[in-house]
């Protein structure tokens, strides 16, 4: 067992293990920023399609699941930002000439402002789950308020707590601004990842960085449509 974590330990240490971390941890956020905002966006199909998956996610391994997932997610979020802060710091020492100044690189805005942006999406995330899981300072736990019948069957009525969440628009607005620097984060990101994982090449990586610049369109658009449509529009008021 030690001889395990002794090879993991190194692995970690050198710049090839926190690369492929960060590039494993990305990966594994992007595939969840894709399945939940599909998940989200089932509440323009109507309360019991949104309600419906809601109930299937809390009800998963007998409500443990979805904790589970919770848990993964914030340990990779954390991983994440660890492991890019370090790599940031190291090529940061790298990059220093003789005369102790920081050299000069050509970098895009989003690369630059990697650090940034994550921390920023991992205050929004903290603050995501207190707002419409955990339920701190609200009433979503009120069954009286927020208890609905599903194929006869009380659930959460997570339709009514995503429009009454949406409608303050403090939360809207906070919203607004994450998904913002979480798609810079991505536009950059999602191409960063196959180049890590050697998968790009000098003749393929334009072609990624558009991938990855569409990718993170595509979640700006859907994310950002549902609190605009609520507090814009009055969907579902």
């Amino acid at each position: 067992m030690s001889a395990v974590l002794d090879s993991l330990s190194r692995f970690y240490s050198s710049s090839i293990g926190k690369k492929f971390l960060v590039a494993l941890t990305g990966l594994m956020l992007v595939v969840f920023i894709l399945g939940h905002m599909i998940g989200n966006l089932l509440v323009f199909a109507g309360p019991d399609a949104i309600n419906e998956y809601g109930h299937m996610l809390q009800t998963s391994l007998h409500g443990a699941g979805v904790w589970i997932a919770r848990l993964g997610l914030l340990a990779a979020v954390l991983i994440h930002i660890v492991a890019t802060i370090q790599l940031t710091r190291a090529n940061r020492a790298a990059r220093k000439d003789r005369y102790g100044k920081e050299a000069h690189k050509v970098s895009s805005t989003a690369s630059r402002t990697m650090i940034f942006s994550g921390l920023t999406i991992l205050a929004f995330i903290v603050y995501h789950i207190m707002h419409f899981t955990v339920r701190v300072g609200n009433e979503y736990n009120n069954p009286a308020l927020y208890s609905t019948e599903l194929h006869g069957e009380q659930v959460h009525n997570v339709y009514k707590m995503v429009i009454d969440g949406f409608s303050w628009w403090p939360a809207s607005a906070f919203y607004i601004v994450a998904m913002l620097l979480l798609c810079s984060h991505l536009s950059h990101g999602v191409a960063s990842i196959f180049q890590t994982l050697g998968l790009a090449t000098h003749r393929t990586w334009p072609l990624f960085q558009k991938l990855g610049t569409a990718f993170a369109l595509l979640i700006l658009v859907g994310n950002c449509s549902i609190p605009i449509a609520i507090l814009v529009f009055g969907y579902g008021r």
